[in-house]
């Protein structure tokens, strides 16, 4: 078949080099326009633009989907399939072109958490178990058939970032055993409404800012897992002696406290803790407004909070 790869991360190239090494036809990637990053506000290449290019795919970015010369352009590719991994919500003029529809591979085991942010929700909610799932693109965001899914385990210390990493993986080849299926004829899609799920469907919008500030009067398990599940990006967030604070890698104790929910307590070397209404959470990893990432021991030797109740 011949097919248009639609990406933009990391997380989509993997996709796109499983399917160009199982021999796959990829005529075309479409992604988002260059746009200026970092200090110098230099124009950044997406992953996945800066991979097409290194095979010699021609690369399609359109500010607007619903354009006439990008249509046009599309419709030139005379492909047989799009795939669609970690890009943008297309919209039908689009996903119906090709005979043989559009499929997207989300990051989650469907219908549970539907919507952008289904890795960091799963880690967030406490999840033991998530996946990935290919299915067929329709109107209504990731409720179109399924084709297929395979799950993947969360440790109880793992990240968003260990998550997305396994996801990745796992994805890719789920991706090439879908369009291996679906060029063979035995593809079977099945509507999301036939499958049973356990208890009510949990989803995955987008994350904001205000999302990511730490309660402190949050049971000490909830707070681990909102820490694990923003890390690495965009990071849990409180504040300390004034300066927003990111901790990215923590560890829980639960315990009586003595203290109120939000205090820090250190032994200035090592130790940095923070109490929630059941326990403690232990910094491990953080980064102070204008600093980098660092471990609690650095920080301490080269920091004094103010605000911080020291213990032995």
């Amino acid at each position: 078949m011949r097919i248009i790869f639609m990406g933009t991360p990391e997380f989509a190239v993997a996709s796109l080099a499983a399917l160009l090494a199982a021999g796959e036809d990829i005529v075309a990637v479409v992604t988002v326009p260059d746009k200026p990053a970092g200090r110098g506000r230099k124009l950044q290449q997406s992953a996945v633009k800066q991979y097409a290019l290194s095979k010699r795919i021609p690369v399609l970015q359109p500010e607007k989907l619903r354009d006439a010369d990008f249509l046009a352009q599309l419709r030139a590719f005379r492909a047989d399939l799009q795939v669609v991994v970690a890009f943008r919500m297309l919209p039908e003029v689009v996903w119906n072109m090709p005979a043989q529809g559009t499929v997207n591979l989300h990051a989650s085991l469907l219908p549970q958490y539907r919507g952008a942010a289904p890795i960091n929700h799963a880690v967030i909610n406490g999840e033991t178990e998530s996946g990935v799932t290919t299915f067929l693109l329709q109107h209504e965001i990731d409720t179109g058939h399924i084709l297929f899914t395979e799950a993947v385990g969360i440790g109880p210390n793992d990240t968003a970032g260990d998550l997305h990493d396994r996801l990745m993986t796992v994805g890719a080849q789920l991706l090439v055993k879908t369009v291996h299926a679906i060029a063979n004829g035995t593809a079977e899609p099945v509507p999301q409404q036939n499958l049973a799920t356990a208890g009510a469907l949990k989803h995955a919008p987008k994350i904001f800012k205000e999302d990511c500030l730490i309660e402190w009067h949050e049971p000490v398990a909830s707070v681990h897992n909102l820490i694990r599940g923003l890390s690495p990006y965009p990071g849990a967030h409180t504040e300390l002696d004034g300066h927003t604070l990111k901790i990215f890698k923590a560890a829980p104790e639960k315990a009586a406290v003595a203290h109120p929910p939000g205090t820090y307590l250190t032994d200035g070397v090592s130790l940095l803790k923070v109490a929630c209404i059941d326990g403690y959470i232990h910094i491990e990893e953080l980064q102070l407004a204008g600093k980098k990432r660092m471990d609690t021991a650095d920080f301490l030797r080269g920091y004094r909070p103010s605000s911080v109740t020291i213990v032995s």
